[in-house]
């Protein structure tokens, strides 16, 4: 088994989000949930084709779920496939729980994943129910709360700004109860910055110190929800400064940043 750790969409050097690249490692799922729990730490198991050809099966790990899909690691994978084919074009992936394909590409010093949104079969949340779940006043919210994906559905809650982004109160096992009730992976609180950026924080951990410093999938959605390319801040929380980078290109959206080796 080889292991690589790298840190995903930092701002600047030595910062971002941790996740573990694990290569030969023991295909039981079992034994890859307890390998995240015990690294505490955003695990991608990286398994090449079977037949040697056609796309690596990237599988994701959480110190307390498995889940279909996270961006930050699939850079950290991203970042160890074109170390070894440097001048390759976009690489191909694909994830081991749904079968979604993803390209992995690089511009610079950066990596993206192209996606595309997938309108989820979910329904929108009020915004009592939003508020009560962030333990905050309903006029904290700012709009109404919406469902959107790019492969691990958010709910998507807008607050008025950073000051309100920080004294959230979230109701964590309440949030993960209702995120199984309803096959939302957590909620995504964001805000609008003065200059043109965004800023957000994911809730979908019940341990508070586990809370994301980057989360790629959520930028993907909010991208999805209005349209648009953004800079999205995260991690300030965490003690981490992060920086995703998204755009849009036709259908597609691309969600991106660094991806560096500790």
């Amino acid at each position: 088994m080889h292991t690589h750790r790298l840190r995903c969409f930092g701002a600047h050097p030595g910062a971002g989000n941790p996740a573990l690249v694990v290569e030969g490692g023991d295909p039981d799922p079992a034994a890859r949930a307890a390998l995240a729990r015990a690294h505490a730490t955003t695990c991608v198991f990286l398994d090449p084709p079977v037949d040697g050809a056609g796309a690596w099966s990237v599988d994701f790990y959480y110190p307390h779920m498995r889940s279909p899909l996270c961006l930050h690691a699939t850079l950290a994978a991203a970042a160890v496939l074109f170390e070894r084919a440097p001048a390759a074009g976009p690489l191909a992936v694909r994830t081991a729980l749904k079968g979604q394909r993803l390209a992995l590409e690089r511009a610079g010093g950066d990596y993206f994943v192209r996606l595309a949104a997938q309108p989820p079969d979910v329904p929108d949340v009020d915004v009592r129910t939003a508020a009560a779940l962030l333990g905050v006043p309903d006029e904290a919210v700012a709009a109404a709360p919406r469902v959107a994906s790019v492969g691990s559905p958010k709910l998507l809650v807008e607050v008025a700004d950073s000051t309100r982004l920080y004294d959230l109160s979230p109701d964590l096992a309440r949030i993960a109860a209702w995120g199984k009730a309803h096959d939302v992976n957590g909620i995504y609180a964001w805000c609008r910055n003065g200059d043109g950026t965004f800023e957000g924080r994911n809730f979908n951990h019940l341990d508070p110190a586990l809370e994301d410093a980057a989360t790629g999938v959520a930028a993907g959605a909010l991208t999805a929800l209005l349209g648009r390319g953004l800079d999205l801040r995260q991690g300030r929380a965490t003690g981490q400064d992060c920086l995703i980078r998204t755009r849009v290109d036709g259908a597609a959206i691309l969600v991106g940043g660094t991806a560096e080796r500790i």
